[in-house]
């Protein structure tokens, strides 16, 4: 699985503000020593406010940080003035993530946009001066409004992988067509390249009705990750899958090289992706006879499975499924 620095589930405790209390002050002036109330409001209690930001990918942040607190709002005071707001707390989250309620399960709310903005624990009101509470039988109320109580309790937030599996690799090294062989996705399929500008997400049916989810990532281009092409938005996506399969063609001029570019795009976008687990597959491997490929496994790096598949006749596509999920399922170092 993915390295112990991606975290996808934390509980977290919140505490927003309480309301600022409303003034009781009644207007004293050298000219009028009895003036009416001109007690001010107390301000808002500060909210506890989810915040998507496309550029994280993990929930590691909050795990050593448990117990989120808003500021109080400020009582109000003479003269109609009314009290500062308190702070509001803003827990900011990777795209994907949802938050529940823990002792029900059900799902609140689930943030899918950067910047998007939902208050996950609403601040309490401030009270009311006692200018509010004045009538024609009470011309000088002596009261005014307590702040309300904020609000309190644990929250889960989940972040929901885009799939287990990313394929990763250049256009037209074949990852649409291997999608559609081990899924029923039906993603569009040509012999050019950027036939995918779109992630395609398919679910691979498995041994004693298991599965898991492969999802198949537009190409990468050499100087995505300093966002040519649509790098960035092609590399996002990867930082949501636990598992990278990475993909060359077997009529790749050079496989180590194609290899360790893919890798140096993903090192410059992001060092921690570097830290998911990893499969390379040689696709159209039909195109080969063995000793072909024995030359191009001496080729390859030995710290990484190495599969030659073909999408087209089905070699070794069973094996490639047996491999994904024996190292999907790998306890964590």
């Amino acid at each position: 699985m993915a390295g112990s620095n991606f975290i996808d589930y934390v509980k977290i405790h919140c505490t927003s503000g309480k309301g600022g209390q409303g003034s009781m002050h009644l207007l004293r002036t050298r000219g009028n020593a009895k003036g009416g109330p001109d007690g001010g409001d107390g301000g808002r209690g500060g909210h506890v406010i989810v915040r998507g930001n496309s550029n994280m990918w993990t929930l590691l942040h909050l795990k050593y940080h448990k117990h989120i607190r808003a500021e109080h709002g400020f009582a109000g005071s003479r003269m109609d003035r009314h009290g500062a707001n308190g702070e509001d707390k803003y827990i900011e989250v990777p795209l994907g993530t949802i938050a529940k309620d823990p002792e029900t399960g059900e799902t609140l709310f689930e943030i899918t946009e950067h910047g998007q903005e939902v208050v996950l624990m609403k601040g309490g009101r401030g009270g009311m001066g006692n200018t509010h509470f004045k009538s024609s039988t009470n011309q000088t109320p002596r009261y005014a409004q307590p702040g309300e109580e904020g609000e309190e309790g644990w929250r889960i937030l989940e972040l929901k992988v885009l799939a287990d599996v990313g394929l990763v690799g250049f256009p037209n090294a074949g990852k649409s067509t291997l999608l559609s062989a081990v899924s029923a996705a039906k993603p569009e399929i040509a012999d050019y390249p950027f036939t995918t500008l779109v992630p395609n997400l398919g679910m691979v049916a498995y041994r004693d009705y298991q599965s898991f989810a492969i999802a198949d990532i537009p190409g990468i281009i050499e100087g995505a990750s300093e966002g040519k092409g649509l790098g960035h938005r092609f590399l996002r996506h990867i930082e949501r899958n636990a598992l990278l399969l990475f993909m060359i063609p077997a009529d790749a001029e050079d496989h180590a090289k194609s290899y360790e570019i893919l890798l140096e795009e993903l090192r410059k976008y992001n060092p921690e992706l570097l830290d998911k687990s990893r499969v390379l597959a040689v696709s159209k491997a039909d195109l080969l006879d063995e000793e072909l490929e024995e030359e191009i496994q001496k080729e390859l790096p030995s710290d990484i499975p190495v599969i030659f598949i073909s999408s087209v006749t089905g070699k070794n596509i069973q094996s490639l499924k047996d491999l994904l999920w024996q190292k999907l399922n790998e306890s964590p170092e």
